[in-house]
């Protein structure tokens, strides 16, 4: 009746009716749609709650239900009845990878799973299922970012997939060992997701970039980002508020400041510069305040971490983007060597509460950012608190549970103790409906204590914007979609938004529309791109008075491909490639060169086309140098897969995920410094006794001989990835790689 791995613990229906009471209305209060909860700011609305729990179970332990399956690392969320998670799909085996999971809320029961590959990502396994699911009360939708880059929109009752993206075959995302997934933000119609993102055109330098979504049709709306060359990546969730009477995107990002964006448009607002490197709280906004931390090196000095105190809507310079630079005047106070640079802080009465990475609890005054209380609770700490029933519900990384009470400047323990030996905890507990859920690295629990009436408070009152009716003059022009793939014959239909100074919607306008590239555009935005098979990009350009806007364009063609790269600059359509490439004249011939000085890009991927691209042949000739007795890596990507001949190993390998090599073949290949080889790699999907399998095939040689008949590799996936976008795979840390007469085929 029941999966594998799961628990269940019986209560009585009667017991059971005051938990299910608010479950069936629309757009419920009660619901828990992020995993910040409905307020964004870790704090519930709901009382009667339970004050202590038993993992172990057995008579009087409040545990409603638990599984293990889904236990993890992920922050669950609740909508309409149902909760989601993010784990990881059959781990340990060949079939390795990740899915979005829904249950039933109340009993745990299983409804539907929908699992997907992990793929071309330096991510290890135990960071699968680091970002966390985002519901939408308005359509019941469902939106999950996976480590790899792989963005979806499901139908929250089926599990159907409605649209999706591979965001790093498409627009370049940089997928790290480090696995900081973000997590989804839903505001109005659009969705907006975040990373450092590596692209093309004049988006091949990395930044912390945004792309907001269409949140029914996965159209790209808009795409920017902050300062280029961020130092880290990140994975601060922004919150979407109303402050000073403008809707506003906020955020820790990469480059190490605390950012406000106009969350319709994208553009900056103001920014505050509070640390050397990326920052990974998520704010927490409260009226015209932001509340924040770091336990990074500190700007003005070289003392480590601090809390924060933001107005954001100080005054300040102009910076290039427009937005206020408030470093200097918007810090209504900061108190440093203090290491808050994993975990949310929380607001109780005029109370912030923070909890340092080694896991210690301190309170603040919001005001003055005096010091209340300072409380040890273990050592490390990953996981948020969360505020309800005028309780703090705490678990640290090492598994101490704490329900707490804040009286006064005091701290009162209501309830500690320990989670079985090994469970650790990096989600953050949530509420829903009388229900707490924990999520830990072994189980998934339910919690709720059946002698307590549930029940809540109202809904406090939000900030509102601004009327729109207070500045009608039109201040930015946004084309849509911002960026589009295309094959050579395909059309576009671009439309026109105006918005004014605050980033509010106005009436449309009549446009001009231009065009900087091939291709033609009409009056009314129509665009064709030409036809043949030349690999193109270009600028639509819209005109409404003295505004103007823009939208990008990439149109790469079927295959056969040739490049001899005899140009000037690495092709322009290819996503993470130019920033780190660049041509060179080689032995009387111009060749594209992987550089070894860039360290953060040294080793890296890049793609050509378009993801659904499959059952093609990639190949190229190929060199590696060498330098203090080390060589590169080289590699090839064909449909999510790389086959890579390896420098410091002298190994061929073909793979898929690293460095999980789930799906891993190797074969010993001595080859040499300073000599031309041919690679070649060909991947199909075919079909085995009913099942769909990918069969891939891989050689080198010395250019200057014959081609042997023989693969030099051969390998099989039975959980295959039957699309992806061609692409080129090096690792130059030590050393340059060359590249020459780079051609992809469809299979014969």
């Amino acid at each position: 009746m029941f999966p594998l791995r799961f628990q269940r613990i019986t209560l009585l229906p009667a017991l059971l009716m005051p938990l299910l009471v608010a479950s069936s209305r629309a757009a419920d209060p009660l619901d828990w749609p992020n995993w910040r909860g409905p307020q964004q700011d870790r704090s519930s609305l709901e009382t009667g709650l339970a004050d202590d729990w038993n993992p172990r179970g057995g008579e009087g332990s409040n545990v409603v239900w638990k599984r293990s399956d889904l236990g993890g690392i992920s922050t669950p969320i609740v909508l309409n009845e149902k909760l989601y998670t993010i784990v990881r799909n059959n781990p340990g085996t060949a079939e390795e990878g990740e899915k979005v999971v829904c249950v039933d809320a109340a009993t745990g029961e299983n409804i539907w799973e929908s699992a997907f590959n992990v793929y071309l990502s330096d991510v290890p396994d135990t960071r699968v299922g680091w970002s966390c699911c985002v519901g939408d009360p308005e359509t019941g939708n469902i939106y999950a970012l996976g480590v790899c880059g792989y963005f979806q929109c499901l139908d929250g009752e089926t599990g159907k997939t409605l649209w999706s993206h591979s965001l790093h075959e498409q627009y370049g995302l940089l997928s790290t060992y480090g696995g900081r997934t973000n997590v989804p933000v839903l505001f109005e119609d659009l969705v907006i997701i975040s990373a450092v993102v590596i692209g093309w055109g004049d988006m091949a330098k990395p930044a912390h970039r945004f792309l907001a979504f269409d949140k029914k049709t996965g159209q790209l709306i808009w795409f920017t980002g902050t300062r280029l060359l961020p130092y880290d990546t990140t994975y601060s969730t922004p919150t979407v508020a109303v402050i000073g009477g403008q809707a506003s995107l906020v955020f820790g990002s990469g480059d190490g400041a605390v950012w406000g964006l106009q969350p319709r448009t994208g553009k900056g607002i103001w920014k505050y510069q509070f640390s050397r490197r990326g920052l990974n709280v998520s704010p927490l906004v409260s009226g015209n305040r932001i509340y924040t931390g770091q336990s990074e090196e500190n700007i003005d000095d070289t003392t480590m971490g601090a809390m924060v105190a933001i107005d954001p809507t100080a005054d300040g310079p102009v910076g290039p983007g427009g937005e206020r630079d408030i470093t200097q005047t918007g810090e209504l106070w900061r108190n440093k060597q203090m290491m808050v640079g994993k975990v949310s802080p929380i607001l109780v009465d005029d109370t912030v509460i923070a909890i340092d990475d080694r896991a210690t609890m301190m309170g603040f005054d919001a005001d003055s950012g005096e010091r209340r209380f300072k409380k040890n609770l273990g050592t490390v700490m990953r996981s948020s608190p969360l505020y309800a029933d005028g309780k703090i519900y705490v678990c640290t990384a090492n598994g101490r549970w704490y329900t707490l009470r804040l009286e006064g400047n005091r701290v009162k323990i209501l309830h500690k103790m320990r989670l079985p030996s090994g469970e650790n905890c990096y989600g953050s507990p949530i509420v829903s409906h009388g229900r707490l859920y924990v999520p830990t690295t072994d189980n998934l629990y339910c919690i709720a204590d059946i002698n307590k009436k549930a029940n809540h408070s109202e809904p406090v009152a939000t900030a509102q914007e601004d009327p729109v009716s207070l500045d009608p003059i039109p201040a930015h022009v946004q084309v849509v979609p911002a960026e589009t793939l295309l094959k050579p014959g395909e059309t576009q239909q671009f439309q026109v938004r105006i918005f004014n100074r605050a980033g509010q919607r106005l009436k449309n306008s009549a446009a001009q529309f231009s065009l900087d590239g091939s291709g033609a555009i009409t009056s009314d935005g129509l665009y064709t791109a030409d036809a043949g098979d030349a690999h193109t990009a270009s600028v639509v350009t819209a005109k409404v008075g003295d505004l103007t806007g823009r939208a990008r364009i990439r149109v790469v063609p079927d295959f056969p491909w040739h490049f001899d790269f005899e140009g000037k600059t690495v092709p322009i359509t290819w996503v993470g490639a130019r920033y780190r490439h660049q041509l060179r004249k080689l032995d009387d011939d111009r060749v594209m060169v992987k550089v070894s000085t860039i360290p953060k890009g040294a080793r890296s991927r890049a793609w050509m086309g378009h993801p659904e691209m499959s059952n093609y042949t990639i190949e190229a000739d190929i060199r590696g140098s060498k330098d203090n007795d080390k060589m590169p890596d080289i590699g090839l990507i064909a449909q999510r897969y790389t086959l890579d001949l390896m420098g410091a190993s002298q190994k061929l390998q073909i793979r898929s995920w690293v460095p999980v090599m789930r799906m891993a073949k190797e074969v010993e290949f001595p080859w040499q410094p300073d000599v031309w080889y041919h690679m070649k790699f060909r991947a199909e999907v075919v079909e085995v006794d009913g099942q769909p399998q990918a069969q891939l095939r891989g050689k080198v040689w010395p250019r200057d001989g014959a081609e042997p008949e023989a693969w030099t590799i051969e390998a099989v996936d039975t959980s295959p990835n039957v699309n992806g976008s061609p692409g080129l795979y090096g690792n130059a840390k030590n050393t340059e790689l060359y590249l020459d007469n780079l051609t992809v085929s469809p299979n014969d």
